[in-house]
């Protein structure tokens, strides 16, 4: 039963709703973190490579998608002693952040996928504990700005960082996807909380996906696409009975041409791990360059997909 309401309160009841109103618009809106993404040229993937690895990785990779790569420097990227080498490599279809440690790699350095550039630090940590992650490594300062590396349902890791002198990076011809693979038990933690964090939206949530995709040929997966300003995410929710090489890939690069990028691939030295497959709007095969860097390239082929990659 209702509450009765007299007059005389019925004539406040316009303003109490009102107000009410205007708390929780208030309140929505303070939990909504803060977007602090500054775009895909600035996200670039981590790789963890031997020394010897080094030269032959990065080379490929030029080779592969066009671009250059920076001068080798040697640095200490961690907040702990440590050494390793480093290049930045920027193609028009994505970064690659390439370490070779000359010390023993300090917990949890090598387990982050990826780097994503943030405006404010402070407020990215904010806005990521707010949305669900847990903070790894706390932020600390590196030779050119600060870092850190949080932690989301699911395990996936990743850095942020910020510089202390912005650098600009031409645009990207084509969007890279962050592929994470997540078991059905946080996919949905995962999911909510990172499109909370990055602003974004959701593509397309296929249920039944073909999983030929992921080297099951005539079972089904749930694929979920993400679309934000750090970019295109790809979230593979399966039940770890993964076929070598899937799952062991991090980041999904889209070409024009797959076959002329496998030509030039090959010649450079990087081996076809898994040949190509069509589904979904697309061609995709799976690759691995030396040091073992494996990545997915993939050529859109329907107009449906490519408008769906484009948002």
């Amino acid at each position: 039963m209702l509450p009765l309401v007299s007059n005389r309160e019925r004539g406040f009841a316009p303003g109490i709703c009102a107000a009410l109103a205007l708390a929780c618009l208030l309140a929505a809106a303070q939990a909504q973190p803060a977007l602090v993404a500054v775009g895909p040229q600035y996200d670039t993937t981590h790789v963890y490579v031997a020394t010897a690895d080094m030269d032959a990785l990065v080379s490929s990779f030029v080779a592969t998608f066009g671009g250059a790569a920076s001068k080798r420097g040697v640095t200490n990227i961690a907040p702990v002693p440590s050494s390793t080498a480093f290049q930045a490599v920027v193609t028009p279809a994505g970064l690659l952040s390439v370490f070779a440690f000359q010390t023993p790699i300090p917990y949890p350095f090598g387990e982050e996928r990826t780097g994503y550039l943030v405006t404010d630090m402070d407020q990215a940590i904010k806005a990521a504990r707010s949305a669900g992650a847990e903070v790894m490594v706390a932020p600390y300062k590196d030779p050119i700005g600060i870092d850190a590396i949080i932690q989301w349902p699911g395990g996936v890791k990743m850095q942020l960082y910020w510089h202390f002198k912005a650098s600009i990076n031409p645009p990207l011809e084509t969007i890279p996807e962050n592929r994470v693979y997540v078991s059905p038990d946080r996919a949905g933690s995962f999911v909510h909380g990172f499109v909370a964090f990055s602003g974004g939206k959701i593509l397309s949530d296929e249920k039944l996906a073909d999983a030929a995709e992921i080297g099951r040929a005539g079972e089904a997966y749930r694929r979920i696409r993400i679309a934000s300003l750090f970019g295109n995410m790809l979230v593979l929710v399966t039940d770890g009975h993964l076929p070598y090489p899937f799952g062991r890939e991090t980041t999904g690069y889209e070409v024009h041409d797959l076959n002329a990028t496998l030509k030039k691939a090959t010649t450079a030295g990087v081996k076809i791990i898994s040949p190509p497959h069509a589904s979904a709007g697309r061609i995709s095969a799976m690759i691995e360059f030396p040091g073992g860097y494996i990545a997915e390239v993939h050529t859109l082929t329907s107009a449906d997909a490519r408008a769906a990659d484009a948002k």
